[in-house]
């Protein structure tokens, strides 16, 4: 048996062992940013440091963040072959329990080819990935330690920010030094069609909050005179496009890099098409940028997106009140060329000259978790990937494409002084963040297939 049939063959015979892992870890509930799921955070870290020594590594850590519990290993036997970092996340989003139709959130189900829980696919799919990928390409050379060495960084509070991590990758940098770093979580573009992707945007968090009377007043006491701030935020928000839609920040598109040609063709050649688009997205409609395509709008445009608004009674029992605060989240977008800091300053100078004299406010824009975008540069292996790509979906090439959110790849790149080279398994269609989160059994099985075959080949 040759070795791509033997990588297969292994996939094969143990899917059902692997998903039964991959179940075991959703149960535990380690939702970020929830301070009675703290403990969980911890429970999956030890998990998964259990199951990387079972793999084979010889080293693993707890690394403490600063919400939750970061994972490191290590094992380095190939003197002379290339160093790979893999970086993901173990903590996954909050759920609204009533909300999931086709199980409870972590009790998992295996259902028409889809395993449906929290964390199935952002991010627990995807590192259980690369270890099922691993046991494939040891079973199928018959080596006892990898064709490379390789090191691992899951950590615990990506779905926070992940506030912790510029202090791990300060106080750890001697041992996480490497040639690349493989950042798993991201999104696939469709089953039939996988590319790989090469760039993803940045993001700039803010929270707005407007004061206007000092309690909540009977509407029928003040209705008129008394400042409503739920009116003055949703003026606010409106005034935050222009009549083009496009973000309405002073000079904020003056840095953003036009799309290069070469881009351009490499966005061109993937398949879209709308009706297939709002099907898979759960988008009721698209809502184009003039000049570019969705896909360019979707991954290489800046974004203003409006993530939480709150004002008066949103639940229970309304009160007739005029609502003395009003508050809004903001996720804000960014791609190449543009810098959190110069995007914080364009922001809070708009809010000053928009602000009514009439209310209070209470402007937040966070740096701290604040991500660049960030863009892969050519090196040999994001070649190696595309090749193994190809082999482990079984497609004659795989495209190219980009991820509409963003992550810290930027600052992983920036500290390590190392590339870094997106490879995820998840789809579009996966709901991630959403109700009813699943992944497709055989876009793991791929995946796996795919980190075999790149082992064996940088090994060589």
């Amino acid at each position: 048996m040759n070795h791509d049939d033997a990588v297969r063959n292994y996939l094969d015979h143990t899917t059902p062992q692997y998903l039964d892992k991959l179940a075991e870890w959703i149960r535990i509930p380690s939702v970020a940013g929830v301070p009675e799921r703290q403990r969980h955070l911890t429970r999956s870290a030890n998990w998964l440091a259990g199951e990387l020594r079972d793999a084979g590594f010889p080293s693993t850590e707890i690394w403490e963040g600063v919400q939750g519990p970061a994972v490191f290993a290590e094992w380095k036997a190939a003197p002379g072959a290339p160093t790979i970092l893999i970086y993901s996340h173990h903590d996954v989003r909050a759920v609204k329990d009533e909300n999931w139709d086709q199980t409870a959130p972590f009790e998992p189900v295996l259902r028409d080819g889809r395993l449906y829980g929290r964390g199935s696919s952002d991010a627990k799919g995807q590192v259980l990935a690369h270890i099922w990928g691993l046991a494939a390409h040891l079973a199928a050379t018959g080596r006892t330690t990898p064709a490379v060495n390789l090191k691992w960084l899951v950590e615990g509070e990506e779905e926070a920010g992940s506030p912790g991590l510029s202090a791990i990758l300060d106080e750890h940098r001697a041992e996480l030094g490497a040639d690349a770093v493989i950042f798993s979580d991201t999104l696939l573009w469709k089953a039939e069609h996988p590319a790989l992707c090469t760039t993803v945007r940045g993001m700039v968090p803010v929270h707005l909050e407007v004061l206007g009377p000092l309690t909540d007043i009977h509407s029928g006491a003040v209705s008129g005179p008394a400042p409503n701030p739920a009116l003055e935020i949703s003026r606010m928000l409106t005034e935050l496009h222009d009549e083009k839609g496009r973000i309405a920040f002073p000079a904020f598109y003056d840095s953003v890099e036009e799309i290069s040609p070469t881009r351009r063709e490499e966005l061109a050649a993937l398949p879209f098409d709308p009706a297939d688009w709002l099907e898979r997205s759960h988008t009721r409609s698209i809502r184009p940028e003039a000049g570019y395509s969705v896909l360019e709008q979707l991954w290489e445009r800046p974004a203003l997106e409006v993530i939480a608004l709150v004002a008066g009674d949103p639940v229970g029992v309304k009160r007739a009140t005029v609502p003395s605060m009003a508050s809004v989240d903001i996720s804000v977008r960014t791609v190449a060329g543009q810098s959190v800091n110069e995007v914080a300053a364009l922001i809070r100078r708009w809010f000053e000259v928009h602000k009514s004299p009439d209310f209070d406010y209470r402007l937040s824009v966070d740096t701290e978790t604040a991500q660049e975008p960030y863009r892969t540069p050519p090196n040999p292996v994001l070649d190696a990937l595309s090749r193994s790509m190809a082999k482990g979906f079984e497609v004659p090439s795989v495209g190219r494409m980009g991820n509409a959110g963003g992550g810290p790849a930027e600052l992983l790149s920036s500290r390590l002084d190392v590339p870094v080279v997106f490879f995820g398994t998840g789809l579009v269609e996966d709901n991630w963040h959403d109700s009813d989160e699943s992944v497709r059994v055989d876009m793991l099985r791929a995946g796996a297939a795919t980190l075999a075959f790149l082992w064996a080949e940088l090994g060589s």
